[in-house]
């Protein structure tokens, strides 16, 4: 399924009009000085690039909810549905990608929202001490616990659906402002394909497979 949306990301454009602005104003009023806002508008122009994407055919696959590098792939203990599960996290710098996609087929069984800190999301503690949003998707192969975590300079997380929607594989459900990470549990009985250091892209790239 092809995951269509606009090129730059809606969570954007309020950014990049209000950069695009400051920029036009500043070459008006500094000339040649108003460099540096160009660059920045630049920047926001990069970080809310949202492309389209297209998830593997293999019905096995569970494919990486973001883009990003893997930083962890370990039997743990899910802290939403209380029990044994392979964690795979996806931290995301800020000239990653950073819509967020379904990693599964799947129903929307639970949500839960957690305040927290602004620790490096590169870090373990950040699953458990930054601010966070956890998604339960129940899939005919398994549950996912899927779980969108703020970074040091991220400030909102956004999430579009809610419990008893549907999602399917690929499908854009939520996007993070400047930094950010996530972790996907799921049943023990998964095969990783991925390591840590690896390089992935979301609803592209496959994680693990039942």
């Amino acid at each position: 399924m092809l995951t269509s949306h606009p090129l730059i990301a809606r969570e954007g454009w309020p950014y990049l009009a209000g950069s695009l602005l400051v920029a036009i104003a500043a070459t008006w009023i500094l000339g040649k000085w108003s460099l540096p806002f160009w660059l920045w508008t630049l920047f926001v122009l990069q970080f809310f690039r949202d492309p389209a994407r297209v998830p593997p055919l293999d019905v096995d696959a569970v494919i990486s909810p973001a883009d990003g590098r893997i930083v962890a792939v370990e039997k743990v203990q899910d802290p939403y549905l209380e029990r044994e599960a392979l964690k795979i996290s996806v931290f995301m710098n800020v000239f990653n990608v950073h819509s967020n996609r379904s990693p599964v087929d799947g129903e929307i069984k639970g949500r839960w929202y957690n305040q927290g800190s602004f620790v490096n999301a590169d870090l373990d503690k950040a699953s458990t001490e930054n601010e966070r949003n956890a998604l339960w998707i129940a899939s005919e192969r398994g549950d996912v616990t899927c779980v969108q975590i703020a970074g040091l300079i991220a400030r909102r997380i956004l999430c579009y659906v809610r419990t008893g929607d549907t999602l399917v594989r690929g499908q854009r459900y939520g996007f993070i402002r400047f930094g950010s990470r996530v972790d996907v549990y799921l049943p023990t009985t998964a095969k990783p394909e991925v390591s840590i250091g690896d390089r992935v892209k979301a609803a592209k790239n496959i994680l693990a497979r039942w």
